[in-house]
């Protein structure tokens, strides 16, 4: 059931803070790597981290007692209590001052920083963003908003636009496949419960989807890894992205990028060539 949004109350959160702290291990650094389709290698102390690799530090960790239907822990806590169902991760923008390294102590200062709602098409969402930095011994090493989104359970699955777009021509690009044990693999490494991504039974009978959904930050992280090696392993100064549909399990995705005068169009792109994730960086 959702409950009534009231927004002055849930607004009462901008301003919230919290801290967490954790060390960047040479396993979580292999593991990360086979994920993003890397050479795993044998990380040693001071080897640089995949750019991402903070998505996986520090993460929440809550008993089982206190998790909701989909795996997430119950509202309220750091996070507004918004009482609407369904929630994923929208967007975001990063920018990228020096890489996280292999035996380094990192700290994650996070603050609510905005609660919005909106009306969309499929009813009442809920915008919650979320600045965050995160520091190494050496200093300030990414400064980040996280724009995440909640919204009303429709009756029925959610539809693609009636007429897409012709897909995208990109300069770059690169292919894989949307494999569910890639997905788990990504659910571990960030400590995610969320059901979405591995319960197939709740995805689909719950929440309506066709399939088990990619990790928007997933999408995210193989943007950004593709971007740095099109510039000689040299991570944008700014990253800037926002989700544009789901890609779900089971068929082929594809990493793309286009060079522009400013940096780089990217884009991760579902079997039929239409784009589920857009972003910009520069450099």
């Amino acid at each position: 059931m959702t409950g009534k949004l009231d927004i002055d109350h849930l607004r009462q959160w901008i301003g919230r803070s919290s801290e967490a702290t954790d060390i960047v291990t040479a396993q979580l650094v292999k593991g990360l790597r086979a994920t993003l389709f890397q050479e795993i290698g044998e990380p040693k102390a001071g080897d640089a981290a995949p750019f991402t690799v903070h998505w996986c530090l520090a993460q929440p960790v809550f008993p089982m007692s206190m998790l909701g239907p989909d795996g997430h822990p119950t509202r309220g806590g750091f996070l507004p209590p918004v009482p609407l169902p369904r929630r994923m991760w929208a967007g975001g923008e990063i920018e990228f001052l020096q890489p996280l390294r292999v035996g380094d102590e990192s700290t994650r200062t996070s603050r609510i920083a905005d609660v919005q709602v909106k009306t969309g098409s499929t009813g009442t969402l809920c915008f919650v963003s979320v600045e965050h930095i995160v520091t190494s011994p050496r200093g300030i090493a990414i400064r980040e908003r996280q724009d995440i989104v909640y919204r009303e359970v429709t009756g029925s699955a959610p539809t693609a636009a009636k007429a897409p777009a012709p897909p995208p021509k990109a300069q770059h690009r690169t292919t894989h496949v949307s494999d569910p044990v890639l997905l788990f693999r990504y659910s571990a490494l960030t400590f995610n419960g969320h059901r979405i991504h591995y319960d197939r039974d709740y995805v689909t009978k719950v929440e309506g989807y066709p399939g088990l959904i990619f990790h928007g930050p997933l999408q995210a992280a193989l943007i950004i890894e593709m971007a740095a090696k099109l510039r000689g392993g040299s991570a944008p100064k700014k990253f800037t992205y926002r989700g544009v549909q789901p890609l779900f399990e089971g068929g082929e995705f594809s990493v793309n990028a286009n060079e522009t005068e400013a940096g780089m169009e990217l884009w991760t792109a579902n079997a039929e060539g239409q784009p589920t994730m857009k972003g910009t960086a520069v450099w």
